[in-house]
């Protein structure tokens, strides 16, 4: 909006005019300023925040040059700055009235009207100043429209727009950064892989492009292609932090934790010790049983962020895997005070309270983590499995009554149902129910050998099972 080199003056031409205008603030007389010398000074103090000044300036601008409408702009510049949203936008009307025939004064009027929430009339604007504008300058204001859209939930809309500013600027970050949002608010991820693979195949040296396709994978929890995505955008940049840490974590997720280790590290070494990269570099370490250094990992990433409720979690999980479990708990219940409304803590505490026989708070808790997340398959068979030792009966109504009061699908359910009816002596019902698991989801239903690896021994089962 304004130009960086102050419209051709001189530093030293600019810094006079200045000191002579604040010497004017302070009711000295000012001698003659041009209209582009008071502009320039007038450009100086909103690139830097000074509103006020800047109003003062504009001020003095519309009186002496009332014919140049560019003083009003600017003036409602300055007060949008100040805060003066209504009073700015009554001004720009009136300078519309006057033909002023400026793309400056459609982008102003619009980025008033953002500032007002009206996002329907911000873009009507922007629009308004596309037709004019120079340009190399569509892409950014294709983005500004993109984001109003996206305070409107208007997100297929942002997406052909941000297309667009694409289309015009292949290394506008912003957009791939904008669209690779919208995609993910609209839970559509398989779009997302294709329109970042259209676009490498146009601009396969864009980091940025493989970066956000390797996210695209990961979130349709294709960790073997993110990796794949993400290793390529290393490739072109090896000094991408956010890179190193998202396969970090693709690895992890694949249990590859010698590789996650590697990257996570690396993330660290780019960009400073990270709270979440630290507490994953512990979690690496418990998985590979190197409890000390897992310990340590997430003491220092506690140190960093003492409120962080996976750090609070995973030194609970150490603790109990070192045989401490009641100390373990505390630090666990610390975790759950930071997020309360974390199904996964309370499925952790579950466990660990029914590790020290404390079976009636485990229960509460199965049950807290069922409430938040009913999909949690391993949460209910854990659940279940507990209740089973109690009492076949009682587990068999609860696991009817859960699958009766959710509407959730929670496959392993059937799979549940089935050996509950076999140790309840119902064995037609039982094997008539693993056909029916066996037609739904095979490969689940074969789960039940992993609950009750005697039905391996039950030809009906394993004939079903093939």
């Amino acid at each position: 909006m304004f130009d960086d080199d102050e419209d051709d003056f001189s530093d030293s031409n600019l810094n006079e005019d200045l000191e002579q205008f604040e010497a004017h603030l302070k009711g000295k007389t000012i001698g003659f300023l041009d209209s582009d010398r008071l502009e320039a000074i007038i450009d100086h103090y909103i690139i830097n925040g000074q509103y006020s000044k800047a109003k003062s300036a504009a001020d003095h601008g519309v009186y002496h040059f009332q014919y140049n409408p560019v003083f009003t702009l600017r003036k409602a510049q300055a007060m949008s700055g100040m805060g003066l949203l209504n009073d700015a936008l009554e001004l720009m009307n009136q300078i519309e009235k006057t033909n002023f025939d400026n793309p400056e004064v459609y982008l102003t009027k619009a980025a008033l009207f953002s500032q007002l929430r009206d996002s329907k009339n911000a873009i009507r604007y922007f629009r308004l100043a596309i037709n004019l504008c120079e340009p190399e300058d569509r892409d950014e204001i294709f983005l500004d429209i993109a984001m109003e859209y996206q305070n409107l939930n208007q997100f297929k809309e942002a997406i052909e727009v941000l297309k667009e500013a694409i289309r015009i600027n292949s290394s506008n970050e912003g957009a791939l950064y904008e669209i690779a949002y919208c995609y993910d608010r609209l839970g559509d991820y398989q779009q997302a892989i294709n329109c970042y693979t259209s676009f490498i195949d146009e601009n396969p040296y864009s980091f940025t492009a493989w970066y956000n396709l390797g996210n695209a994978y990961s979130k349709s929890e294709n960790f073997e292609r993110s990796i794949w995505a993400y290793e390529y955008s290393i490739l072109i940049n090896s000094d991408f932090g956010p890179t190193h840490f998202n396969v970090g974590n693709a690895f992890l997720t694949m249990e590859k934790y010698h590789k996650a280790l590697e990257h996570f590290h690396e993330c660290i070494r780019l960009d400073g010790e990270d709270a979440m990269a630290l507490c994953y570099i512990g979690e690496a370490h418990e998985q590979l049983n190197e409890l000390d250094l897992a310990k340590h990992f997430y003491k220092r990433s506690l140190e960093l962020a003492p409120l962080l409720p996976e750090g609070w979690l995973g030194l609970g999980i150490v603790e109990d895997l070192m045989g401490n479990t009641r100390e373990g708990i505390i630090m666990i219940h610390k975790a759950l005070e930071f997020d309360p409304e974390n199904a996964g803590i309370h499925h952790v505490l579950a466990g660990a309270y029914e590790k020290i026989d404390e079976i009636d708070i485990a229960i509460e808790h199965y049950e807290e983590s069922l409430l938040m997340d009913p999909t949690d398959e391993d949460c209910l068979s854990d659940y279940i499995e507990l209740l089973t030792d109690k009492s076949p009966i009682e587990a068999f109504d609860r696991l009817r009554q859960f699958m009766n009061e959710t509407e959730e699908e929670n496959e392993i359910a059937c799979v549940l149902e089935v050996n509950l009816n076999w140790l309840l002596g119902q064995k037609e019902n039982a094997i008539r129910l693993f056909a029916s698991c066996v037609e739904g989801n095979q490969l689940k239903a074969k789960s039940i050998f992993e609950i009750n690896p005697s039905l391996l021994d039950i030809p009906d089962f394993v004939n079903l099972a093939e």
